[in-house]
């Protein structure tokens, strides 16, 4: 299934764009569902795959209904512990949605594009309405985090007690909260890792959409960095709301030649490898499919550009070797295409068999490569928009040769 996630700085018309890109993928033949949580003028608002037309369905995202359901749920799972300390339940009607469901609710929405119940209507294309650009990169990033915190804080291997749970669960007369606890938990990393899947797969990309000027140019610049950490692909950058160039008006023609002078730098910036879209302003806000049609966004393509697996690669460096030591490979370096990153937003921390590397707003922890586990971290640096940390093998790790 080619996927496209749709974002772009606040205000800048993405879920519009959403749209319009659904309808071209649908136009060109392909049976395509629309995600979003925002509504959409002319489409339909139910929580379930609706028809907009023959081949396009909408499905809009009720991040209330699916906090409650969620609450809901756990409540039961957790009878037996909540009855032992003698705790009310809450019905569905007193419970307020909390700040993240909305992200939580997206994540489930894209699970059951990817694995769920979704998933068997044979859709071709799946578009779907992000969040803003730096609420997006977080949530594209937030599957691989929490499964990471779940292995830590539920640890696979503290099941092997499991057989002792009955014993224990009829001498305290209650299940035993480990039991479905670490159910619960099996569940949504098998939910989580459908998603991060999703992301990772090779015909997943973004399309960005942001309307020319110097606030969208700093945005777009930041994020460049942002998709290259996570390992994420653009496919097309959407220049929405473009002015026409040539304007009697004085004040309409500053606002083109600003504009303009944004476009000629994202041209130099971002293509040929993300082409530059210019969506034409409509005068007014786009009210029905034809407006939509009016953007001329082009359809995804059937598989989209790909991506890399792994973005990180290693490269051997020249070292000194001297008399008498045991051969073994030079200085290896690490190295992750940045562009856009600044040395003083850039932060490294090996911790075990991890690398914990913030670049100014991004966070990520990824696992050293097996080949760089039995050598020290002895320096780091930004050079040409590509980070490389440097290897030492450890002579008491390397394994030795006759």
């Amino acid at each position: 299934m080619r996927t496209v996630l749709v974002t772009g700085p606040g205000g800048a018309g993405r879920t519009t764009l959403a749209a319009a890109t659904a309808l071209a993928a649908a136009a060109s033949g392909r049976r395509t569902l629309l995600v979003s949580a925002e509504p959409i003028p002319g489409f339909p608002t139910g929580p379930e795959p609706t028809a907009v037309t023959d081949r396009l369905d909408h499905a809009r995202i009720d991040s209330g209904a699916h906090f409650r359901a969620e609450l809901t749920e756990l409540q039961q799972r957790a009878s037996g512990v909540l009855d032992l300390v003698g705790a009310g339940r809450l019905d569905g009607e007193e419970l307020t949605e909390l700040p993240g469901s909305p992200q939580l609710a997206l994540l489930h929405a894209l699970h059951r594009a990817a694995a769920g119940d979704w998933s068997t209507a044979g859709y071709d294309t799946l578009v779907v309405d992000l969040p803003p650009l730096d609420q997006a990169l977080a949530l594209l990033a937030l599957p691989e985090q929490l499964r990471r915190y779940l292995r830590r804080l539920l640890p696979a291997e503290r099941q092997a007690a499991r057989a002792l749970r009955p014993v224990l669960a009829q001498l305290a007369g209650v299940p035993m909260p480990a039991q479905w606890l670490y159910e619960a938990a099996a569940r949504k990393d098998e939910e989580l890792a459908a998603v991060q899947a999703l992301v990772e797969d090779a015909s997943t990309t973004l399309r960005l959409v942001a309307e020319p000027g110097p606030a969208a140019e700093d945005a777009l610049r930041t994020a460049r960095t942002g998709l290259a950490l996570y390992g994420l692909r653009a496919d097309l950058l959407v220049a929405s709301r473009v002015l026409p160039r040539h304007s009697s008006d004085p004040w309409f023609a500053d606002l083109a030649a600003q504009q303009e002078k944004c476009l000629g730098h994202w041209h130099e910036e971002w293509a040929p490898h993300v082409p530059v879209h210019e969506a034409a302003h409509l005068g007014r806000d786009p009210r029905a499919a034809d407006d939509l049609a009016a953007l001329a966004v082009p359809a995804p393509d059937e598989r989209g550009p790909g991506r890399v697996d792994d973005p990180w690669w290693i490269e051997e460096e020249p070292g000194e070797e001297g008399p008498g030591e045991e051969s073994r490979p030079s200085v290896l370096a690490w190295c992750l295409p940045l562009p856009g990153a600044a040395k003083e937003d850039l932060r490294l921390v090996r911790r075990g068999e991890e690398l914990l590397l913030t670049v100014g707003p991004f966070h990520r922890i990824v696992r050293v490569a097996s080949a760089l586990r039995r050598c020290t971290v002895s320096g780091a640096a930004l050079t040409d928009g590509v980070l490389r940390v440097r290897f030492t093998p450890d002579p008491a790790l390397w394994p030795r040769t006759p």
